[in-house]
């Protein structure tokens, strides 16, 4: 495996994938899904609330079966308390399956802790899957160190999916402690970062767009990230995968940091 790639779990990934938030049910997106596969996306990420189902929807029509050397994530139980009960993620994990036209979802995160659910409840709800072949994977998302420690008592976790970009580094102990223990860290909204004149200045000298450094500036951050910037534009797309052929120097990397 080259530094551009990584192991989820037991899948080797590239190491930038899709991000699907936006994603709606038209023709021209089902396409956008398999070309985003065919130029070397290898994990795309949705959840069963993203565009009231549709994202789902859309990577089922484009992908099923899912490719072998594809990961397809998808996440349950947000949108206030009490949607981490075990009866609420039994139903997502059921609709999604049926909206990815899949029998077993390759990457499935507990998408927010529920306040008024133990996570070890919400979690013992997707092993359940997981011990039936209907879940391969489990992460979890916007989380802690002590969050992860516990979910990892009640089940195997490969991924951690929290809020973190050049401008965001609320998490910087979780991508660490990630790097740490072999768990993969993707982050999402990579892009919703400001950067400033030292960004501009270092898209310059690469020639590359400030996105592309964004990326570059997290992959070279930790070798456990795995970012997922979202775009319904195949040349957008193109752009973000270029950002993993982009090294830059230490001196820049403190730059930005």
């Amino acid at each position: 495996m080259d530094e551009n790639s990584m192991k989820v779990g037991d899948i080797d990934a590239a190491r930038i994938g899709l991000g699907t938030n936006q994603l709606t049910k038209t023709p021209d997106n089902v396409a956008l899904i398999k070309a985003a596969v065919a130029a070397g996306v290898q994990m795309i990420d949705t959840a069963h609330s993203y565009t009231g189902g549709q994202s789902e929807e859309t990577i089922g029509a484009a992908l099923s079966p899912t490719p072998t050397n594809c990961i397809v994530a998808t996440k349950g139980g947000i949108g206030g308390p009490g949607r981490g009960r075990p009866e609420v993620l039994r139903s997502e994990i059921e609709e999604s399956l049926r909206r990815l036209r899949t029998d077993r979802i390759n990457l499935y995160y507990l998408h927010r802790v529920d306040p008024e659910t133990p996570l070890e409840e919400s979690l013992g709800a997707i092993k359940e899957y997981q011990d039936r072949g209907k879940i391969q994977h489990v992460g979890v998302s916007e989380v802690g160190i002590e969050q992860i420690e516990r979910a990892r008592r009640v089940v195997p976790v490969v991924a951690v999916q929290n809020y973190y970009n050049l401008s965001e580094r609320k998490y910087e102990a979780v991508v660490d402690y990630c790097a740490g223990e072999g768990i993969v860290f993707v982050p999402f909204f990579p892009l919703r970062a400001s950067g400033g004149r030292a960004l501009d200045e270092i898209a310059e000298r690469h020639r590359a767009t400030r996105q592309q450094v964004m990326l570059a500036w997290l992959l070279r951050r930790s070798p456990a990230m795995l970012p997922i910037p979202g775009t319904l534009s195949l040349a957008h797309l193109k752009d973000n995968l270029a950002a993993l052929k982009i090294e830059l120097t230490d001196a820049e990397f403190v730059a930005l940091r």
